[in-house]
Order: C-alpha cells, then sequence, then structure tokens
C-alpha cells in the first residue's frame, strides 16, 4: 500500500509539472521583419532616345517583356548594308570552293586565242596587198585634190566678173578644204603602213595575251588553298559584323529578363538613356525573403536554422523558412 501511494504521488507530480512548465515556459522568440525581394536594375548597352515606354510603375510583367524601346537612328541602316555585304562574301566564297564552270573555261580560251591572232597579226605587219590599196587611195585623194582646186581658181574668176554667185564660191571653196583634209590623212595611212607595227603596240599585245593565258590556267587548276581562305575569312568578318549590328538592334529593346513587378521607372518618350546606365528596377518576385533585427540576447542564431513565419495578410497561416544569412556585426 504505501508504494503504490509513493508511485501515485510521482505521478501526479510530474503531470503538475508538466502543466506548470506549459503554463508558465517562455513563449518562443518572436522578432518583426519586412519582406523584400531581389532587385534587377535593367539598361542598354548601346544607349540612345527613347521612343517608346510601354510599362508603367507596379506593373507585373512576364520574362521577355518588352519595356523601353529606344530610336534605332542607323542601325537598321547599317543592317542592311551589312547584309548585302555578307551575301557578296558568300557568293565570292562559293565561288572559290565550287571552282569555274566549264563555260566560264571555254570564253576563257576563246579570250586567248582571240588576242593571240591579233598579236600574230601586229607582228606580221601590214600585207603587200594593204600597202597597194593604201597607195591607190593617196593617188585618188590627189587627183581629186587638184581637180577641187582647179574648179576653186576657175569659179573664183568667175565671180570677180560677176558671172557667177557668191554661194557657187563658197561651195567649191568647201570642196577643195574636204579633198585637201582627204589627202592628208590618205598620207597619214599609207605612212603607218609603212612604218608597220610600233613596238609599243607589240608589247601591249603581248602583256594582253599573257594576261589572258594566266586567267585562263587559273581557271584549268582552281582556287589556291590560301585564295579560298581569304575568302572565307572575309565571309566569316561580315558575318560578324552582321552579328554584331543584331545585338545592338536587340539593345534596342530593354526586355524584363524574369517574372516580376516595375519597382521604379521614370521615362518619357524623347529621353535619352546613357550606355550601360540602368533606367529601371524591378522586384523578382520568385526570389522573396525576409530582413530582419534580433536583440543581442538572441543572436546564437546562424544560418540554416529553421524558423516559422507569419504574414500579416495571413494571419491564420504559418510558412517555413530558413536562416541563409547573418550579418558579421550588429546595426
Amino acid at each position: 500500500m504505501t508504494k503504490r501511494f509513493i508511485l501515485l504521488a510521482v505521478v501526479v507530480t510530474a503531470l503538475l509539472g508538466l502543466v506548470a512548465y506549459s503554463k508558465w515556459k517562455p513563449d518562443p522568440p518572436r522578432v518583426s521583419g519586412f519582406i523584400e525581394a531581389d532587385e534587377i536594375r535593367l539598361g542598354s548597352r548601346v544607349g540612345g532616345r527613347v521612343s517608346d515606354v510601354k510599362v508603367q510603375e507596379g506593373q507585373d510583367v512576364s520574362a521577355g517583356t518588352v519595356l523601353v524601346e529606344l530610336e534605332p537612328f542607323d542601325v537598321l541602316e547599317r543592317e542592311t548594308e551589312v547584309e548585302l555585304s555578307l551575301a557578296g562574301r558568300e557568293a565570292d566564297y562559293q565561288r572559290f570552293v565550287t571552282g569555274f564552270r566549264d563555260e566560264e573555261k571555254a570564253q576563257a580560251k576563246a579570250k586567248v586565242d582571240q588576242l593571240q591572232a591579233r598579236l600574230d597579226l601586229l607582228r606580221a605587219g601590214p600585207r603587200k596587198q594593204e600597202i597597194e590599196a593604201a597607195r591607190g587611195r593617196l593617188t585618188l585623194a590627189d587627183a581629186e585634190k587638184r581637180l577641187a582646186d582647179r574648179n576653186l581658181q576657175r569659179v573664183s574668176k568667175l565671180r570677180n566678173s560677176n558671172a557667177t554667185s557668191q554661194q557657187e564660191l563658197d561651195t567649191a571653196r568647201e570642196a577643195f578644204e574636204a579633198a585637201s583634209s582627204n589627202l592628208v590623212v590618205r598620207q597619214q595611212e599609207l605612212a603607218l603602213l609603212e612604218a608597220g607595227t610600233r613596238d609599243e603596240e607589240l608589247r601591249e599585245a603581248a602583256a594582253m595575251v599573257e594576261q589572258a593565258r594566266q586567267a585562263w590556267q587559273l581557271m584549268q587548276h582552281g582556287y589556291r588553298i590560301e585564295e579560298i581562305e581569304q575568302a572565307k575569312a572575309a565571309r566569316d568578318a561580315a558575318n560578324a559584323t552582321l552579328a554584331a549590328i543584331r545585338r545592338q538592334k536587340e539593345e534596342l529593346s530593354i526586355k524584363s529578363p524574369i517574372d516580376g513587378t516595375i519597382e521604379a521607372l521614370d521615362l518619357q518618350p524623347g529621353d535619352m538613356v546613357a550606355p550601360g546606365a540602368p533606367v529601371l528596377s524591378m522586384l523578382d518576385r520568385k526570389r522573396l525573403w525576409v530582413r530582419t533585427y534580433i536583440p543581442q540576447n538572441r543572436a546564437a542564431m546562424k544560418v540554416g536554422d529553421r524558423v516559422r513565419l507569419t504574414i500579416d495578410s495571413y494571419p491564420d497561416e504559418h510558412f517555413k523558412g530558413t536562416v541563409t544569412f547573418v550579418a558579421r556585426q550588429a546595426e
């Protein structure tokens, strides 16, 4: 009976202790804080004049939404110019890679033969028949001049005696001058044929033949590796230039990188934006956190500790959290 009483007393004492502890135990530490979000400041690498502002402060936007647009100025013109240049470089590169067509080779060979035939004629000089024909034309021109001279003398005498008109005299004089000019031309023509082809003409014709022959041989053997590489490098350089311009074009539209909220925005169309300067700020709704200050007597909290959160907007709900940062110095 005594043992039962002692056991009962111990149980009752333990229960009373638990009740007292639950009634007078200290409440878990409570501190107040502020819900914050990561701030993202946006701008443009190229800068320029604002053409359109598509959002306002406090507005929720999705990732990829265009927020601000800048005027393109000459970016579009430069893009078109480089696109045309790239098309030409690409065509050159493909031509170097594929080589020449058969019809192009045939045309080059025909040009060599044509120029070579001309050179052979120049080297051979004028034929005897050509010289004789030139002498005949000179004799005829000389006779025509003498005839025109006699006719002019006759008409002049008639004019002096008023037996003919001034118009007939003028016509006779013009005929004499034309015959004289024709005689000079025929004399020069015969002199050139008798002198033969000049050395400078032969050298020029020979150079044209050699140039055409080298072009034909190039077509036969195809382009050299270094020429193909140069064409490829020119094509790649134009492509890189176009890519850079298109990146500049993309920078003319300031877009949201996240799903978030516009926090600060003070822009109007016509405002100037400096390259790389922030023009608006956003809050990342997916990365919310609480900043709070705790008394020194509770400063034993450390990163990784679990905490329970309540929010004024949802007083009946509790949220779990984890300490992610503790300042090294008190504020």
